[in-house]
Order: structure tokens, then C-alpha cells, then sequence
């Protein structure tokens, strides 16, 4: 079963985000309290997968949940390998829709500095906010279809 393995925010941009017991994310926001979260962006909700992160630590990394500047961390979903516009329940409340598959790693970025390489412009997913509410580590994920209208 996929799963929330982490919930993550920061109050400054460009730094790691810390992992939280829960967040809130709001319809057509983003995660309350994060940075990075925007009405006027496509880019309200960043997810990165598990897995991802352990290929990192197979470099010689020790990393956590966050260091990636992701919101979400997931268990056993593929998220590079659904399409743009797939949604995604989270939990019992929220409906994210991915918008963009990775994203330009910007010149500072620390992981990338450190070993040349960072892994959120080739698999991290960013998503906007369809219904809002509460995601916590633990929270199941299922893959829907695209939808017509907005809930």
C-alpha cells in the first residue's frame, strides 16, 4: 500500500524542511505555514518519493526526510511514472493533481554541492491543492484519474 512517510515544512525558502507530526494544506495554497506555499503557482505541494532519497544514500549520504526541501515523502508509488494531471488521495480529507514532474535545482542547493548531483529535477513531483485538510505520516495514498471539475 502507498503511503505518507513523512510531512514536512520550512518558514524561510531555500533552506531543508523539518519533519512535522502533521500538516495542513489548504485548497489552491499549499501547506500552511511553508514557504512555498502559493495561490499563484502550480507548484503548491512538493512530494518526493522514499525510495528516491535512498538512492541518494546510496551515494554516501546520510539524509532525512525534508533535506530535499520535499513536503511529502511516499512509500511504494512510482510518482515519476504517472502522468501529469493524475490525483492523488491523501489520507482521509486531501486531493492533490500533479502539475510538474521535477524542477530546475537552484545553483545553492547543498546536496547538490556536496556530491554533484540532487535527485528533485528528475523525481520530485510538484502538485496543486484540489480539496484541502490534514496529512500525517501514515496516511494512505491512492492513485485516481484526472477529474472534469474541481471538487
Amino acid at each position: 500500500m502507498s503511503s505518507v512517510i513523512a510531512v514536512c515544512r520550512s518558514e524561510k525558502k531555500g533552506t531543508v524542511k523539518t519533519p512535522v507530526a502533521e500538516v495542513v494544506v489548504q485548497k489552491d495554497f499549499g501547506v500552511v505555514g511553508d514557504a512555498h506555499a502559493d495561490c499563484t503557482t502550480h507548484r503548491q505541494v512538493s512530494l518526493l518519493a522514499i525510495e528516491s532519497i535512498d538512492k541518494m544514500r546510496g551515494k554516501g549520504l546520510d539524509l532525512k526526510s525534508g533535506d530535499f526541501a520535499e513536503n511529502i515523502t511516499t512509500k511504494d508509488i512510482k510518482l515519476i511514472s504517472l502522468p501529469v494531471g493524475t490525483r492523488l488521495n491523501v489520507g482521509k480529507e486531501v486531493v492533490l493533481e500533479m502539475t510538474q514532474i521535477g524542477k530546475e535545482c537552484h545553483a545553492d542547493c547543498a546536496i547538490r554541492q556536496q556530491i554533484g548531483d540532487c535527485i528533485m529535477p528528475r523525481e520530485g513531483i510538484f502538485a496543486r491543492v484540489v480539496r484541502g485538510g490534514r496529512i500525517k505520516p501514515g496516511d494512505a495514498i491512492k492513485i485516481t484519474t484526472k477529474q472534469k471539475q474541481d471538487d
